[in-house]
This record gives structure tokens, sequence and C-alpha cells, in this order.
């Protein structure tokens, strides 16, 4: 005679302690060594931001004045440590955050040229109160499901291009020739044969290798292994700027110098409130649809996601994000933002926040090691520009590119920003070119009205010059 199989146990295990209790650990099927397998991962996955971030952040602004390298990349991992772990104990979710790639493109590329640093990371506390506010009242998942979806994967796959683009350019593999035709070279004279190139080159197909071979902390190794493929280079030839000096040591006290270094009182004879506007409206613009998408897409990652993209506590998660902008313009080191490395962790078993409070434990522990990121050098970070550029095109395999209405805009928004080396530049030429050509062409009912606004906002955008002089503003 035999025994029937016994039935599956289907009741649902007790937490083992308040920890897990508060952060829904065994509600969520995860367990204690998952979380903090998953912490780890994320950290290691997104560590290379604090020595990224300061790179970007280094072009002079309007003054010709530049933040110092060694206080941003402080500032970066004290910013991301704290909205990390603030974002763990009110949301509980595995999401890490750090400063906002792009968004500091931005501002480096675009907003500084025109205003101060300090007056630069004003206007970004002021994307971030915009945002707290839109999100307190609902309104910014309302405006995030107004916008067609192509646009939003467009503006993430244009700014990857113009993320590589800069990359390039940096590393001495992309050169002006100053003269109208063309206006670009490969390397010197259509040679890429000089050593810092030749490091860059080596160093992004290192980090791509260990990309495609899904290694945990690929950009990160890529990085270190540059760093002293570049050192050996420059003992056996000599090479300036390649080398390293550890004689002030790896550890140190961190350079917080840099928190509440903000300047809200513009100088509306150097810039006009219109430009300060758009300047706001784009951050805001950049800020928002990143976040909201990369967030959605980490909570289905997590199985934390219903049929229509919600996760729980989604509102708290969309007000604390702005804070990190807030946190972010406060402390120099632009808006802090979810990660979408937080993934890496997910992948490792990462379903709550606990496995974010390790990451952002982790963070604030960087801050101590700040003296290591200024031994990179600057082809070496070159080179993780262009494969995270590259990793942000991939986006473009979920754009359905049949219907001309969609082709043109998305084409306009992903070649407009490297190619005139502004984000808002593509985000407007996207936007204006939906609304029109959608809506001469029969379809002006399918645009949202908020859509409309968006548009007629860049509309005024691009035609500011002859605007500021007619209204006395310029």
């Amino acid at each position: 005679m035999t025994t029937a199989p016994a039935a599956p146990d289907t009741r649902q295990k007790e937490p083992a302690n308040a920890v897990d209790r508060f952060f829904e650990i065994t509600e969520r099927g995860s367990t204690f060594g998952a979380e903090i397998r998953g912490g780890v991962v994320t950290f290691v996955t997104m560590a290379y931001i604090v020595i990224l971030n300061p790179i970007i952040l280094s072009t002079p602004d309007v003054a010709g004045n530049t933040l110092p390298g060694p206080a941003v990349a402080a500032a970066t991992a004290f910013t991301a440590g704290v909205m990390t772990l603030l974002f763990a104990l009110v949301s509980r979710l595995p999401f890490a955050f750090a400063a906002g790639l792009g968004i500091n493109a931005f501002l480096a590329f675009s907003v500084v040229g025109t205003v101060t640093w300090p007056e630069a990371m004003a206007l970004v506390v002021i994307n971030g109160l915009v945002i707290v506010l839109l999100a307190a009242t609902g309104l910014r998942k309302m405006i995030f499901d107004a916008v067609p979806v192509q646009l939003k994967l467009a503006i993430t796959v244009g700014i990857g291009l113009f993320i590589a683009f800069i990359g390039f350019v940096n590393a001495g593999f992309v050169t002006a020739t100053g003269n109208a035709s063309p206006p670009v070279d490969l390397g010197t004279g259509g040679s890429v044969a000089s050593i810092p190139t030749l490091l860059f080159v080596i160093t992004l197909l290192i980090g791509g290798a260990l990309i495609a071979l899904r290694i945990k902390g690929a950009i990160l190794i890529a990085l270190a292994g540059g760093t002293v493929l570049g050192a050996i280079i420059s003992a056996i030839w000599k090479v300036d700027g390649l080398g390293f000096d550890l004689s002030g040591g790896i550890v140190g006290v961190p350079d917080l110098s840099l928190l509440g270094a903000v300047d809200f009182s513009f100088d509306l004879g150097k810039v006009s409130i219109v430009a300060l506007v758009m300047f706001v409206f784009t951050l805001v613009f950049s800020n928002f649809f990143d976040a909201m998408g990369t967030m959605t897409g980490l909570a289905k990652e997590a199985d934390l996601a219903d049929e229509k993209g919600d996760f729980p506590r989604i509102k708290s998660a969309l007000i604390v994000e702005g804070v990190g902008a807030v946190v972010g313009g406060g402390t120099s080191s632009s808006s802090a933002t979810v990660f979408v490395e937080s993934g890496a962790g997910i992948g490792e078993g990462a379903r709550t926040g606990f496995a974010t409070a390790i990451t952002g434990v982790l963070l604030l522990l960087t801050m101590f090691f700040t003296p290591l990121t200024s031994l990179v050098p600057s082809a070496v970070a070159a080179s993780a520009l262009v494969l995270v550029g590259a990793m942000m095109l991939a986006q473009i395999k979920n754009i359905d590119f049949s219907d001309f209405r969609v082709l043109l805009p998305v084409f306009l928004t992903v070649t407009v920003m490297p190619m005139t080396y502004s984000i808002a530049n593509g985000i407007g030429a996207g936007f204006v070119s939906w609304v029109v050509v959608n809506a001469v062409s029969g379809k002006a009912k399918t645009i949202h009205p908020l859509l409309w606004i968006v548009a007629a906002g860049f509309v005024l955008f691009f035609a500011r010059g002859p605007l500021e002089v007619a209204f006395g503003v310029a």
C-alpha cells in the first residue's frame, strides 16, 4: 500500500523578528541572507558614480570656477548614502539612490555655461521642491501617464548617446577639427595611436567584455584595471597624467565643504528669467521621467508591481525621490535619484528596504575612501561614460518604428542631444515634433492636453532669444 504524498505547506511563515516585520522580508519571500547579498551587489555595481560624478561636474562655470573633485566625490557618497537609507526606511523597497547620470551632464554641459555652480545647484533644489509638490498632490503620476512611452524611452536613449559622445571627446577619441567640414575627426588626423587614447580603448573593451559576461561590478572593475594599467604604462614610458601618487594615503576625512554651497540670488543681468524657467523645466522633466521609469522597471523586476505598474508605497517613494533632488542640489553633487543598477541587487534576491539599507551604509563608508577617486586617469574614466551610454541605448529595442509619427520625434530626440550638446534641445525637439506631426496627420485627439502645454513651453524655449529682446529681459 502506497502513501499519498503530503500536501505542500501553504501556510504563511511568521516574521522572525521586528526588523523582519518592518521590512516585510518574510512576507515578500526573501531572507536576511538574500537581502544582505543583494545590498552588497547593488553597492558594487553603482560605486563607480563616486568616481564618475566629479569628472562630469568638473566643467568650469560661466565665471570660470570649478568644483573641487575630492569634495564632489565626498558629497556624492554622502548624499547617496543618506538618500538610500532614507528611502530604505520610508519606502522599504530595494532601490538605491545616487547622483543621476544625465542630470549631472545637463548641469555640466548646458546650465553652467550660463550660471555659476552655486546657482546651478540652487536650480536643482528648486527642481526637487517642484517634484516633491507634484508627487505629494498626485500630479506626478498623472503627467507621467500622459507622455507617450516612445518619448520617455527616446529621452533615455538620447542621454545615453550624449554621455557616450562626451566620453569619446574626453578620451581624445573624437576631436574638433576647427573646420566647417568636417567639424570633428577621429583622434589626431584620423589616428588614435596615442597612449591615453589606447588606454581608453583597452579599458572600454575590458569593461564591455565584463558586462557581456554579466560580472557584478563590471564598470568598477574596468575602472580599477584601467587605472592600474595606466600606472604601469606611466612607470615604463613616463606618460603624464597616467600614474598615481599614494603618498597622501587612501583613507581620509571626507571633504564636505560643498554642503550648503548654493546661491539663489541669480544675476538677472546675466541670465534671463525665461532661461532660468526653462532650465528648471528641463531638470524637472529629466528627473521626473527617468526616476519614474526606473522605479517602474525595477518594481517589475522584483515582482512588486501590479498589472498597471504600481508598486507598494508608490506615493512615498516618489516624494522621497524628489527630496533626493533637494539634498543633491544642497550638497552640490547633483540630483540624487533611483539607480537602475539596483537591478543587480534584485537579481541577487533583494526584495525589501533591508538590502537598500545595507547599500546605504556602504555608500556612507565610501566617503572615507574618496582620495582614491583622484587616481583614475581621465582617459580611463571616459570609458565608463561610453559603457553607461551603451547600456542606456539598449532601451531603443522597446520602441516600435513602424509609424513615422513615432520615428521622427524619437529620431530628433536621440540625435539632437549629442549634436547640440544639450539634453534640453533634444527633449524639446522630440516633444514639439510629436505634437505637430501627430496633429497635422489627423491624430490630434490622441495628444494629451498636458503634452500640448509642454510642447508650447519648448516653443518658447527655442524662441527665447527674440522674446527676451522683445520683453527686455535679455
